[in-house]
């Protein structure tokens, strides 16, 4: 694991440093899109006081913080998206992955950060009943024990079950500035929050309160809405899912795929409404993590 030297110091010495994952760069936006808001997101972090740290591996070896460079790299669609099981294969084949959540929780809790900032979870799979389908996002942040700040869980996902897998795992959820939980390009999933905060400083106790009575093994998640004003139509998003569910039960797309294709698909039929809000969710998330991260510092 290579650290990157501003990432190294802050870390040695107490400071604020927020996590960022990769597969956002690499898969979730198109180019050339996806570099500039990569950048834009490290400069969310650093106005919230935080040093950023995108993690990415890169020809074997993993990255925590990357240079203008290896973002690009990043950036190119090159990478493979690698969650935690393809960490090792990766590394032993000298390739390049992108991290998703999970995989980025794992490596920024073992380089010492403490808060990580992302879009939306992953979560149980509609049909999941059925399918056993779940993200593996959620045995992760079961036993990792990291702030992670996002709008939710996306929204083409099972919410309600996945809060209730959530419970079962012992993870916490807060919501912040909302008593409901956040519904990624909605602000509202629809399902309330058992706990809610109002500023970076009352999740930094939450944090505190967890190392007191030993139950810091599993991650608090910081479910951060969009402003009503800023969320995408609620009838365009319902009736776009809708269709877009249809599509991918016809053309037989399930399991690991049906994200990206889902994703895609609210993109293409929303004119790209449904990447904008995307957009400006992640860049809350990020600077809302930097000011968690600075309280959680100063604590």
């Amino acid at each position: 694991m290579q650290i990157a030297p501003e990432v190294a110091d802050a870390v040695a010495g107490g400071r604020p440093v927020v996590a960022l994952e990769s597969t956002l760069v690499s898969h979730g936006l198109p180019r050339p899109r996806n570099l500039e808001v990569a950048r834009e997101v490290e400069a969310a972090v650093r106005r919230g006081g935080a040093v950023p740290a995108t993690v990415a591996v890169l020809e074997g070896e993993v990255r925590v913080g990357l240079d203008d460079g290896a973002l690009e790299a990043v950036a190119s669609g090159d990478a493979v998206k690698c969650g935690v099981r393809d960490l090792a294969p990766l590394a032993a084949r000298r390739g390049s992955g992108a991290t998703t959540v999970a995989s980025t929780a794992h490596l920024a809790a073992r380089a010492g950060i403490g808060v990580f900032a992302t879009g939306g979870l992953g979560g149980v799979h509609r049909g999941a009943r059925e399918t056993w389908d779940e993200s593996a996002d959620l045995e992760t942040l079961a036993h990792t024990g990291i702030v992670v700040v996002c709008a939710g869980v996306k929204s083409i996902l099972d919410v309600g079950a996945t809060l209730e897998r959530l419970e079962t795992l012992g993870v916490t959820v807060l919501g912040y500035g909302s008593e409901r939980f956040a519904g990624f390009y909605l602000s509202d999933s629809g399902h309330p929050v058992p706990w809610r905060v109002d500023t970076p400083e009352e999740v930094a106790a939450v944090a505190a309160a967890r190392r007191e009575l030993g139950t810091e093994g599993s991650a608090i998640v910081v479910s951060n809405p969009l402003p009503v004003a800023e969320q995408l139509d609620p009838e365009l998003h319902d009736r776009v899912l809708a269709a877009g569910l249809a599509a991918a039960e016809a053309e037989g797309i399930g399991g690991k795929e049906a994200t990206p294709f889902l994703l895609d698909y609210l993109r293409r039929e929303t004119d790209g409404a449904s990447l904008e809000a995307n957009v400006r969710l992640v860049l809350r998330n990020a600077e809302l993590a930097g000011a968690i991260a600075v309280a959680m510092a100063g604590a």
